[in-house]
């Protein structure tokens, strides 16, 4: 059984959000969604994550899960204000953990902020499987850009998030701490296994040079054959070469200080002060 897709593009953080359903029944999950947040007042807003709560109750579904492909750096999430709404529960790669670590000292966190992946409701190996009603979903352990990245497949759909973009745009990068061309190298050959029709669902799209539209559907096939960084069989060592060297030239994401502190704690803002007042860190020279 395949599911019927839905997209949600977010332009300012050129973010996809997915809606994922049964072909004949209510059962959907969300898959990477968005809190609007606005860096120079520090000011929230769930403009996005209102339209994709919706389209679910026009449609009449029940949501069942809420998958985040990994921790991001260039928005945050709406996972708990669509839980709250929506229901359904939270899901993330296991390796959260090492994610929680390295920026929990990052940002000085402290021993309150817990580095265990409890504040998800289900953390994911290498080859678990999960039910959306009827739907079976698998789950691949896809990292690189992250430690945590997973690539979810659904039927015919794998949703990849970071780890690969549309064929004229590339792959991830991979300076984050924890990151690592090779590893990534070796995650895009898992994806590129799957059978040539899969229908490849990207985490962003930020329009290659000469293409108009924003895009973020294609196919393995495509991938295997026409990705500028990763197509015909290009080689480990000339990819990791390339995405090294591109890396260094990359600026550090917009969002990337609020993201962090917000999604390595499933989306939910650092505990308030006894005012009730909510503060995020900047460390300095850390990042």
């Amino acid at each position: 059984m395949n599911p019927t897709v839905k997209a949600f593009f977010d332009e300012a953080t050129n973010t996809v959000s997915y809606v994922l359903r049964e072909p004949d029944g209510s059962a959907c999950a969300v898959v990477d969604s968005v809190l609007d947040f606005d860096h120079a007042s520090g000011r929230t807003d769930t403009a996005s994550a209102d339209e994709i709560i919706a389209w679910i109750k026009a449609e009449g579904l029940s949501c069942e899960w809420i998958l985040e492909s990994h921790v991001h750096a260039d928005h945050l999430s709406a996972a708990p204000y669509l839980q709250e709404r929506l229901g359904g529960k939270i899901g993330i790669g296991a390796n959260i953990t090492l994610v929680q670590d390295t920026f929990g000292k990052i940002f000085n966190e402290g021993t309150e902020f817990q580095r265990d992946g409890s504040q998800f409701d289900a953390l994911f190996q290498e080859g678990d499987s999960f039910a959306i009603g009827q739907l079976q979903g698998k789950v691949m352990h896809t990292p690189g850009h992250t430690p945590a990245c997973l690539t979810y497949v659904i039927g015919d759909a794998a949703f990849v998030g970071d780890t690969l973009f549309m064929p004229d745009f590339g792959t991830a990068r991979c300076d984050f701490p924890g990151g690592s061309s090779e590893v990534l190298y070796q995650s895009i050959q898992k994806i590129l296994a799957l059978p040539d029709e899969t229908r490849i669902f990207v985490g962003h799209d930020y329009k290659a040079p000469g293409r108009d539209d924003y895009a973020w559907e294609t196919t393995v096939g495509e991938q295997r054959a026409l990705n500028v960084h990763i197509g015909e069989g290009r080689p480990m060592e000339e990819f990791t070469t390339m995405r090294d060297a591109r890396d260094a030239t990359l600026a550090v994401p917009r969002l990337i200080l609020p993201s962090l502190q917000v999604n390595m704690r499933a989306g939910q803002m650092p505990e308030p002060d006894a005012q009730g007042d909510v503060f995020l860190k900047l460390p300095v020279n850390k990042i």
